[in-house]
C-alpha cells in the first residue's frame, strides 16, 4: 500500500529531478514495475548513463533511444512513470542521432499512451523537435499529421501559427524538407477547419507553389486542388471564390511566364483530380 501510493504521488509529479523530498529509496520505487524482470529494465535504464558510452558502445543511446517505443509498448502506459525520466535524458542528449531517433517514434509512443499522457509528456517534447536541428525536424515533420491528429482540436490549432517555420530551414538547398511539408498539408487539409485552411495553410500552399525546385512545386499544386476541393465542400463558399480569385490574380495574370505556367498546371490538377465540378471550374 505504502509502496503504491509513493507510486501514484511520482506519478502525477511534474517534474522529479527538483524535487529534493524523494529520497533514492523512492526514487528506486518509481521504477518498479512486474511485467518484465525488474532486472532487465534496470539495465536497460542504465544505457543513458555517459559512463556506459566510454565503456560499452558510444552509441548505446542511440540504441537505448531507437527501443524506448516498444520498451513503453511492453511495459504499458501504466509504467510509464519507469520510463519517463530516460525518456526526457535522451531527448535532451547532446548528440542529434539520438535525438533524431526519438523525433522520428514520438508519434509511435504517443499512441502507445493514449491522450493524456501525450499532452502532459510528449507536447513539451515534440515542441522543442519542432526547433532543433533540421536532421530532428524532419522526422517530426514526417509524422506531423500522424501526431496532430492524436490531440485534442484546441491542442491541434496551437500548431497552426507554428507551420510557418517549416519553411525557414538551416539549409534551402535541402528542397526535401520543402516537398515534405507541402505532403504533411495536403493530409493535414483533414484536421481543420475551412478558416483554419483559408487563413493558415493557404500562404504556405501558395509560397510552396513558387518554390525553385519543381518537384515542390508538383507537390504543391496537389496542395492546391485538395485545398480547393475541401473549400467547395465547405458550409461557407466565399472561402473557395476568394481562393479561386486569387489564384487568378497571383498566377493567371502573373507578368512572369513561370507564373502563368503554374496556373495551367494547377487548373490541370484540379481538373483531373475533380475537385470542382465543371461548371464552376468554368
Amino acid at each position: 500500500q505504502t509502496m503504491d501510493s509513493t507510486l501514484h504521488y511520482i506519478h502525477n509529479d511534474s517534474d522529479l529531478s527538483t524535487n529534493s523530498s524523494f529520497s533514492p529509496e523512492e526514487e528506486r520505487k518509481s521504477k518498479v514495475q512486474d511485467v518484465v524482470p525488474q532486472a532487465l529494465l534496470d539495465q536497460y535504464l542504465s544505457m543513458t548513463d555517459p559512463s556506459r558510452a566510454q565503456t560499452v558502445d558510444t552509441e548505446i543511446a542511440k540504441h537505448c533511444a531507437y527501443s524506448l517505443p516498444g520498451v513503453a509498448l511492453t511495459l504499458g502506459r501504466q509504467n510509464w512513470h519507469c520510463l519517463k525520466d530516460t525518456y526526457e535524458t535522451l531527448a535532451s542528449d547532446m548528440q542529434w542521432k539520438v535525438r533524431r531517433t526519438l523525433a522520428f517514434s514520438i508519434h509511435e509512443l504517443a499512441v502507445i499512451l493514449g491522450d493524456q499522457l501525450t499532452a502532459g509528456d510528449l507536447v513539451p517534447i515534440f515542441n522543442g523537435f519542432l526547433k532543433d536541428l533540421d536532421e530532428v525536424r524532419i522526422g517530426v515533420l514526417k509524422h506531423l499529421h500522424d501526431f496532430l491528429k492524436l490531440l485534442h482540436a484546441d491542442k491541434r490549432r496551437e500548431y497552426l501559427y507554428q507551420l510557418q517555420e517549416f519553411l525557414m530551414i538551416d539549409n534551402s538547398r535541402n528542397w526535401r524538407f520543402r516537398a515534405e511539408l507541402a505532403e504533411q498539408l495536403i493530409l493535414l487539409l483533414d484536421l481543420y477547419s475551412a478558416r483554419d485552411i483559408y487563413d493558415y495553410l493557404r500562404p504556405l500552399a501558395f509560397t510552396l507553389c513558387a518554390d525553385k525546385v519543381s518537384s515542390v512545386r508538383w507537390v504543391s499544386y496537389r496542395l492546391v486542388s485538395e485545398m480547393v476541393k475541401k473549400l467547395y465542400m465547405a458550409s461557407t463558399p466565399t472561402f473557395v471564390l476568394d481562393l479561386m480569385n486569387e489564384l487568378v490574380e497571383k498566377f493567371c495574370r502573373c507578368h512572369k511566364w513561370s507564373g502563368r505556367q503554374t496556373f495551367v498546371f494547377i487548373c490541370q490538377t484540379i481538373s483531373e483530380d475533380d475537385c470542382l465540378p465543371m461548371d464552376q471550374f468554368a
